[in-house]
Order: structure tokens, then C-alpha cells, then sequence
């Protein structure tokens, strides 16, 4: 019997755990109602849901249940943030800072506002990943009214300093929004020692259902004015229509309560797994890590090869682990990682990355297989005379 394909691409999206999924299923079929349905018990129990699950969000990141905007994802968030905000603050100023290193997501709606006449300062990261704070601080001006930076990379899995960045915008006066896609759940997350007047989540990279999210959306010091992208209803305190998913969300708050219970446990095993695989991996000898070797995610393992061709190594790998050779939402491209190409990497070598994401229900004996299997594709591939790759 053949070995099943092992999944270790955490970091575009998991499955959804079970318990997760036993939290949803009533709200598919008994608890049906409309959250915004006031006059009969359907909607008051759909609502009650709903109002629970923002509960529970809020507590996991410090702060206020009314300061939760619900979405479709993490993507629906950015660009209600940012192009919320631009709206909002087109009297104040015109101009955005954000990283190179950012999720499409983020630069394409950037790329979108400087059609329209903003400008926007892609600031430069250095050769971990990281955002040199001095070059963010230089690149602040009177005009600027908001800052963007990642929590977690997606590719790399760096963890940007949140508190230190969110400390000079507010110093400056600057609105601090962060993409915690990938953060949620594994990093702690406060808004208000870090503060951050923005912040997108989604339910999918930590083990709950597609298709949901949110936007945390600061109240006070300051109040923070998002102009909404969606009109018609006025759910979401005006702020984003439409019928409000109440199993998704469900799902979405059970699978953040989960993380948050289990955070400490999952980051010391998962962790000792990636290092388990890094340490195998290192035997194949020209093997190199893309990112801060400390400051990352503890499922993040990103790797360059010397001496292979990045595409012959994703199909030869793809027959026995589920991998990513960048961004999920960007594999596809033939360009090498902007990602990896921000931190400096050659485009020989930005084409020979893998990225694996370890997650929940991997188990060591899948890491020691795939480890193994991985060093023989390598020593195959350099095998191969150059003239015949």
C-alpha cells in the first residue's frame, strides 16, 4: 500500500478540526435563523451565536466585542482597511507605508489606491525579514495616515515587532493596521500594548472553516473611521452588508478559542517537529533557512537549495508531500517570491525554495518520512547533469 500524501502546507490553509466542526453543524440546519432578524426567536438565537463568537474574538486580542467587523477572509479585510481608511483620511493625507515583503492582498490594494492618486512608500526589509525600524520611522510624514505591516509573514513565517512599530505610529500620530492572517491563534495578540488600530483575521490557517474573518476596528484613542466598501443594510455598525454567515462564524470563534487554549502545547511540539525536519534536512548539505532563524513561527520551516531547479523539485516533491514553493495565492506565477526576492535571494535561489508549514495533526513519524524523502529527491535532482535538467 502506498503512502499517503502528507499534508505540510499549514500556512495556506488547514483542515477544519472536528470540534470545530461539531460547533457549526447546528447552525446549518436548527439554528438557521438571520442574525438580523429581531422579531422571532430564529433570529434571536442566530444573533446570540453571533454576539458570543465576537466575544470571544475580542477577548483573544484585547479588546472590544463592537470592535469586531466581520468579513469573508483576511483579503476582504485589508482592502476594508486600507481602502477604509484612505476614504476616511483622504482630507488628511494621501500617503501609505507598507513593506515589500506584504501579502498580495495588501500591495494590490495599495497598487489600487496609487491609481487613484495616493502614494504609498513600499519600505524595504532586511536580509531576515525583518522591518528596520529607523527606515519605517524616516519614511513617516505629515501626510501619512496609515501604516501597514504584517504580524507573521505567510512565506517566510518572520513575526514582525508589533509593540515597537505600533508605538512609533502612535507617537506620530499614524494609524497601525496589521495583517495577522497567519498570527492569530499561534502569537500572543493585544491591541493595546501593541498598539494597533486595525487588524485582519481570518478562521482558515488555524484549523476553522473558509470563507470568514474579520477586521478589528479601534474605538478610542483614536476612533478609527473606516469608510465601507460594501454598501447595502448597514450590518457591522455600518461598516460591512451582508447577511451574516452564523456557522462560519461560529466556527471561527471556536477555532480561535481552541488555538488560544492549546497554543502553548501546540508551539512546543510543532516546534520540536520543524526542528526535527530542519535537522534532517541539513544533511543533504546546501540547505538554506529564508528568514530570522529565532523570530518566526513555530510551524515555519523556509528553505533555498543549492544546486536544484525549483520547479523540477515542486513536481518531484508533490508525490508524497502536500508543499508550497511560495504564497498560496501567488504559486501559480512563474516570477520568483517578491518575498524572498525582498530579503535578498538570488532568483536561482528564490526559484529552489519549499515551504513547509507544520501543523496540528502532524505526527513525528510523517516529519522523519518526509525528511528522508526529501534529502533522496535532492541528492537525485543534483544528480542530474546540468545540461540535461
Amino acid at each position: 500500500m502506498s503512502q499517503p500524501i502528507v499534508y505540510l502546507d499549514c500556512h495556506a490553509t488547514t483542515p477544519v478540526d472536528e470540534r470545530v466542526l461539531e460547533a457549526m453543524l447546528p447552525y446549518f440546519r436548527e439554528h438557521f435563523g438571520n442574525a438580523a432578524s429581531k422579531t422571532h426567536p430564529y433570529g434571536w438565537a442566530a444573533e446570540a451565536a453571533v454576539n458570543l463568537s465576537r466575544e470571544t474574538l475580542a477577548i483573544a486580542i484585547n479588546a472590544e466585542p463592537e470592535e469586531l467587523v466581520f468579513t469573508s477572509g483576511a483579503t476582504e479585510s485589508n482592502n476594508l482597511a486600507i481602502k477604509g481608511v484612505a476614504e476616511s483620511y483622504f482630507s488628511k493625507g494621501r500617503h501609505i507605508i507598507t513593506a515589500e515583503t506584504e501579502h498580495n492582498a495588501v500591495l494590490d490594494t495599495c497598487k489600487y489606491l496609487e491609481s487613484l492618486g495616493f502614494e504609498v512608500t513600499y519600505l524595504p526589509v532586511q536580509a531576515d525579514g525583518l522591518v528596520d525600524l529607523s527606515e519605517l520611522e524616516k519614511s513617516i510624514r505629515s501626510d501619512t495616515v496609515l501604516v501597514s505591516i504584517m504580524a507573521a509573514n505567510n512565506e517566510t513565517g518572520v513575526v514582525q515587532p508589533l509593540a515597537k512599530i505600533g508605538a512609533l505610529c502612535h507617537e506620530r500620530g499614524v494609524l497601525f493596521h496589521t495583517d495577522a492572517a497567519q498570527a492569530i491563534g499561534k502569537i500572543p495578540l493585544d491591541v493595546q500594548a501593541m498598539h494597533i488600530d486595525l487588524m485582519s483575521l481570518t478562521a482558515h490557517k488555524i484549523y476553522g472553516p473558509k470563507g470568514v474573518g474579520a477586521l478589528y476596528v479601534r474605538r478610542k484613542n483614536p476612533r478609527v473611521l473606516v469608510a465601507p466598501q460594501l454598501h447595502g443594510g448597514g450590518h457591522e455598525r455600518g461598516m460591512r452588508s451582508g447577511t451574516l454567515y452564523t456557522p462560519q462564524i461560529v466556527g471561527f470563534a471556536k477555532a480561535v478559542e481552541l488555538a488560544l487554549a492549546e497554543r502553548e502545547t501546540e508551539a512546543r511540539r510543532i516546534g520540536q517537529l520543524r526542528d526535527r525536519l530542519w535537522a534532517t534536512l541539513l544533511m543533504a548539505g546546501g540547505i538554506h533557512l529564508n528568514g530570522h532563524p529565532t523570530q518566526r513561527l513555530y510551524s515555519n520551516l523556509n528553505i533555498s537549495i543549492d544546486g536544484v531547479d525549483g520547479q523540477a523539485l515542486a513536481i518531484a516533491l508533490r508525490q508524497f508531500v502536500a508543499v508550497s514553493s511560495g504564497s498560496a495565492c501567488s504559486s501559480s506565477k512563474t516570477a520568483p517570491s517578491h518575498v524572498l526576492k525582498a530579503l535578498g535571494l538570488s532568483d536561482e535561489l528564490a526559484y529552489a525554495s519549499v515551504r513547509f508549514g507544520i501543523g496540528r495533526f502532524n505526527t513525528e513519524d510523517e516529519i522523519e518520512w518526509v525528511g528522508q524523502q526529501v534529502i533522496e529527491t535532492i541528492r537525485a535532482l543534483r544528480s542530474v547533469p546540468v545540461a540535461a535538467r
